[in-house]
């Protein structure tokens, strides 16, 4: 009783607050104000807008390093939502945990109940963003040679490092890192410097390989020498590189199969072969033989 009236009580607030906040937090002026011609976008679905509303009310909870860390993770994941959102998804989780394992709760667990479905309504979505941000570096650590190669054949045909940049962007078909590179190409042409657009790229990441790259092409910009050279050793190291991956993937294949190995498949072959003798020793016990002929 106690849970259901502090749920009401939950919702009831939440229900109140909405009402008094307003749709449009920001009031900015629009072509048709200006007396410009309309530009034609897509009408965004009204549970997308739904949902937008609904994330303002935690706006406050999203400030500061909070606000950042999850603009930058949402990012690196490639979700498409914004911290409000991704608190708004939280707070759902709360409540479905809370709704679902209610049946099942006593009085004297109340509180433990109540702690319990806050914890893991915050932490499995932040579980899921972190596992996504880690499948998504996977996917750049992988593809970064490939990636690297196409440039460097760009660039030993004659095409500039902008141009050869532009090619393999167009061409290519679409992945993680084919997008990486066309956000540094956009930002490029919008006014950013070569140099500050890769090193944006591999602070965004912070992995190893995206450093070598960064540093390599930066370097080579720095002291004028040959992109074209700096490519085919970047290519190699990163082949080199993906090699050794490789290998360490496959040393560490025999110790993860050996827990399914212990508990799995040697239990069953233990019972077949094991199992018809015990069988036979109960049904012919040869120690009740030899006490039943003395």
């Amino acid at each position: 009783m106690i849970t259901l009236l502090f749920l009401c009580a939950y919702f009831c607030a939440f229900s109140f607050v909405i009402g008094f906040m307003p749709m449009e937090w920001e009031k900015r002026p629009t072509l048709e104000a200006l007396g410009m011609a309309p530009v034609p976008r897509k009408r965004r679905k009204s549970w997308t807008v739904l949902i937008s509303s609904l994330a303002m009310i935690n706006k406050p909870l999203c400030k500061g390093p909070v606000q950042a860390r999850l603009i930058r993770d949402l990012a690196v994941a490639h979700v498409k939502m914004s911290p409000e959102e991704f608190f708004l998804v939280k707070e759902i989780g709360v409540v479905l945990i809370l709704f679902v394992s209610y049946p099942s709760v006593s009085a004297d667990m109340m509180l433990g109940w109540i702690a319990a479905g806050f914890v893991g309504g915050y932490m499995i979505p932040e579980f899921w963003l972190k596992g996504r941000i880690k499948r998504v570096k996977g996917v750049i650590i992988k593809e970064l040679p490939d990636a690297i190669d196409l440039l460097g054949l760009c660039v030993n045909a004659g095409l500039d490092f902008m141009l050869s940049l532009k090619w393999v962007v167009e061409k290519s078909a679409p992945s993680v890192m084919i997008d990486e590179l066309n956000t540094v190409l956009q930002e490029i042409n919008v006014g950013k410097t070569r140099r500050d657009a890769i090193r944006d790229l591999a602070a965004r990441y912070e992995l190893p390989d995206l450093s070598t790259f960064s540093r390599t092409l930066i370097q080579a910009d720095k002291m004028g020498t040959s992109v074209t050279e700096a490519l085919n050793i970047l290519s190699e190291d990163m082949r080199i590189a993906r090699y050794r991956r490789g290998e360490q993937l496959a040393l560490k294949a025999p110790m993860k199969m050996l827990v399914p190995l212990l508990f799995f498949i040697f239990p069953v072959v233990g019972i077949l072969v094991a199992g018809p003798i015990l069988i036979d020793f109960m049904e012919n016990n040869p120690f009740q033989q030899i006490s039943g002929g003395r």
